[in-house]
C-alpha cells in the first residue's frame, strides 16, 4: 500500500511517516520507481507509535518500545521500567503546573483588574 493508505490505516499523518523513515522507525520497501510500499506490519508498527506518541513517549522510549515490541522473548521488565520512568516524568510536570496554576491564580485574585496602571502580574513578571 502507498503511504496515504498506510497513513490512513494507522492514523498516523503522511509527514510523520516520512520522518519516521528518515530515523529508522520504519522501513518501508521501496517499488523500482522508488515509491514507498508499506506492508501491513509496517502499518502495524505505525500504529504502535501512533499510541506510544500519544502517551507522550519521547522518540528514543518509542525505538526502544518498538524493538521489544518484536522481541517476542523481552522481558516485561524492561517496558515496565520505561512505562514508570515516563509516568515519573508526568507526574513531575503535574506538580509543576499546579503549582505555576497556584501562583497565577494568586495573581489574578490580586490584580484589581481597573484601570489603574498597578499591578501584581506585571510586578511579579519584572521582580
Amino acid at each position: 500500500m502507498n503511504i496515504s493508505d498506510a497513513a490512513a490505516r494507522s492514523g498516523v499523518p503522511a509527514k510523520t511517516i516520512r520522518y519516521y523513515e528518515e530515523i529508522g522507525l520504519v522501513t518501508p520497501r521501496r517499488e523500482g520507481n522508488g515509491y514507498r510500499l508499506f506492508r501491513e506490519t509496517d502499518v502495524h508498527k505505525l500504529a504502535f507509535l501512533g499510541r506510544a506518541r500519544a502517551l507522550g513517549f519521547g522518540i528514543e522510549d518509542c525505538r526502544i518500545l518498538l524493538a521489544l515490541w518484536e522481541d517476542k522473548m523481552r522481558a516485561s521488565a524492561e517496558v515496565k521500567r520505561i512505562a514508570s520512568g515516563h509516568l515519573a516524568a508526568i507526574d513531575a510536570k503535574i506538580d509543576d503546573l499546579r503549582a505555576m496554576r497556584g501562583t497565577l491564580a494568586e495573581l489574578v485574585e490580586a490584580c484589581a483588574g481597573d484601570d489603574r496602571p498597578e499591578c501584581p502580574i506585571i510586578r511579579s513578571l519584572e521582580a
